[in-house]
């Protein structure tokens, strides 16, 4: 019998404050499962990079099943940017998070700086949707399934 997938387990993001991160995250509703650094030549291995070292949070939604790994590297430097890239950028888009307020979550994410990047739209009669850009420019998505979506 082939292998198969089991699951996905994270989406990376990097990032330059790993503080202001995990502190919008958690306001979104996802929990640290832990901190630590990452270091040594043996982490290169995987990555490419050779000897690193990158400070990572674990955060993990409310039901257990999804992970964003929240990464800050010290070295080697950061060398490129694609925070602030457009929707129609090639490459990784957004993470999207189901809500069940869509205007309480963009209340509470506006006042840690978050900000709309088009409008809260309704798709047919199943979800209100929008993207924001969070900390540090990164495109997050969120979805509001409406009682007839369900």
């Amino acid at each position: 019998m082939p292998s198969q997938l089991l699951r996905m387990d994270n989406v990376g993001i990097v990032v330059e404050s790993l503080d202001d991160a995990v502190a919008f995250f958690t306001e979104l509703g996802l929990t640290c499962e832990g901190r630590g650094r990452i270091e040594g030549e043996w982490a290169g291995r995987v990555t490419g990079l050779g000897d690193q070292s990158v400070e990572v949070a674990m955060m993990v939604t409310p039901d257990g099943h999804s992970r964003l790994e929240l990464s800050r590297f010290l070295a080697p430097a950061v060398v490129a940017d694609h925070r602030t890239a457009p929707v129609n950028a090639l490459g990784y888009l957004r993470a999207m998070f189901t809500v069940s307020d869509i205007d309480d979550v963009l209340a509470r994410l506006g006042k840690l700086g978050a900000r709309l990047v088009g409008e809260v739209v309704q798709y047919e009669n199943a979800y209100r949707l929008c993207y924001i850009r969070g900390p540090e420019g990164l495109l997050i998505g969120l979805a509001e399934p409406l009682a007839d979506g369900r």
